[in-house]
């Protein structure tokens, strides 16, 4: 097993990196910016070390602080956590180059995957469904129109180095490509350095359906079921939820998503996209190489510790199960809470908090890197909890979940919590009856009842 390993992130997912690591007996090493120094995991891991101010270019983007911090403290392995470098395949090469066991799979792997066009050249050879589009990178505005009448529109141009809903335009019509062709580069160049774009067609009012894969160096590749997101704010994820899919599907997803990992050389922990028609029919869209933050969503039903699993993937040990192993249980439900408020455009409203109350008791779990007093930079994503419910049925976890989110209180900022509690009543979501367009339908519907809650509280108080 591995003996020190350096967490080349923050917040709540860099805390769950340490926990696991404590449960093995592995030594654990944070980093922090300057906006960090009084965060819990640069106060929980065995060690600490500030790595820069507080800009993440300058601290958590910076490849030379964060090798040398992991070569100085005498680590053997680094996990990236998600977001910042957790997908940049030259970062992986470093690690290796400089003796560093990386906690995720190869430079080369991150590479076929980083690129979606190439992502979904090679789920094709794979025999793994995707959507109608081009193959490979469109070159020219010109090429785009072409297509787009080829496979009709509405279609999507979207970056090929893409994530998180950037670098993505919609046109309803050839006459909108060239709006949505220079809206697209401009952002992808402006994201992600890479302009280069793909069109696929877009599937009208789906769900975007995700699978759960682990895969070891032996090469064993197992799936773990599937992730409802489709509860996503421009194309951010709000809400997830396991199990959605009748059995038959989800093994015939799950098939193609072991054949997209395995045709790609996958090793570690990793997640296969895919938008699921009203008809039922399903297309590969994305994979993701690197641990989801939706990940507890399925640790809740499968039991199985992803984090852990990662880690005895990198000490190279095979997976501790197969496929026959996996069983889930019950059901479980995701909300993520951002600091943002969602009458300001969902605006990010960092800030200190005051009081801190976490929801408990049975089929309840809280993934949080905040406590009272605690002051939320401005410089990093919004998302400061995630509050996730277990239970028998899917009704049973929806209802542990609006008693959760009535007993979470974070003061000294707005949060979504309230939108998200106000979901988990909403009669489509209750039935299941939402697809990607959820949010977009019912905002206005939503807000103006947290208005209504709001004034009746005040009224009554």
């Amino acid at each position: 097993m591995l003996k020190r390993v350096l967490i080349a992130n923050r917040g709540e997912i860099a805390l769950r990196i340490i926990r696991a690591c404590r449960e093995l007996d592995v030594e654990t090493v944070a980093v922090w910016s300057g906006a960090d120094e009084s965060a819990l995991h640069a106060q929980l891991a065995t060690r600490s070390l500030c790595i820069g101010p507080a800009r993440a270019a300058d601290s958590y983007l910076n490849q030379d602080a964060i090798l040398s911090a992991a070569l100085a403290t005498g680590c053997d392995a680094l996990h990236p956590g998600y977001g910042f470098l957790s997908e940049n395949p030259d970062f992986a090469d470093r690690c290796v180059q400089a003796g560093l066991k990386y906690i995720g799979p190869p430079g080369d792997v991150i590479r076929k995957l980083g690129s979606k066009a190439a992502a979904r050249t090679l789920a094709r050879r794979a025999g793994v469904p995707v959507v109608p589009g081009s193959d490979g990178p469109v070159k020219h505005v010109r090429q785009a129109r072409a297509l787009a009448e080829k496979v009709g529109c509405p279609v999507l141009l979207k970056a090929s180095a893409g994530g998180g809903g950037r670098g993505m335009r919609q046109a309803n019509s050839p006459e909108e490509i060239d709006r949505a062709w220079k809206e697209a580069k401009a952002e992808a160049v402006a994201c992600f350095g890479d302009g280069e774009l793909y069109l696929e067609k877009l599937v009208v009012n789906p769900r975007h359906i995700e699978f759960q894969i682990m895969a070891d160096s032996q090469g064993n590749v197992v799936h773990l079921g599937e992730r409802d997101c489709s509860i996503q704010r421009r194309r951010q994820k709000l809400v997830e939820e396991s199990p959605v899919l009748p059995p038959a599907l989800r093994e015939e997803m799950g098939r193609a998503a072991v054949a997209a990992a395995k045709a790609a050389g996958y090793v570690g922990a990793g997640t296969v996209e895919f938008v699921l028609a009203p008809d039922g029919s399903f297309y590969f869209i994305e994979m993701n190489t690197r641990i989801q933050v939706e990940h507890p969503v399925t640790e809740l039903v499968t039991g199985v510790d992803l984090v852990k699993e990662q880690l005895r993937v990198a000490a190279g040990l095979p997976l501790s199960f197969g496929q026959e192993d996996v069983q889930t249980s019950g059901h479980a439900i995701e909300c993520r809470i951002n600091a943002e408020d969602p009458e300001r455009d969902f605006a990010p409203c960092p800030g200190t908090v005051d009081f801190l109350h976490l929801p408990g008791g049975p089929g309840v779990r809280v993934d949080t890197a905040l406590y009272t007093g605690y002051e939320v930079p401005p410089y990093y994503d919004s998302l400061v909890a995630k509050v996730l419910t277990h239970g028998a049925t899917r009704l049973e976890a929806i209802r542990r979940m609006r008693r959760a989110l009535e007993e979470l209180i974070i003061e000294g900022f707005p949060t979504n919590a309230p939108l998200a509690h106000l979901m988990m009543h909403d009669p489509a979501f209750v039935r299941g009856q939402y697809d990607t367009g959820f949010l977009d339908k019912n905002l206005d519907r939503l807000l103006e009842l947290t208005r209504t809650c709001d004034r009746l509280m005040e009224e009554e108080t």
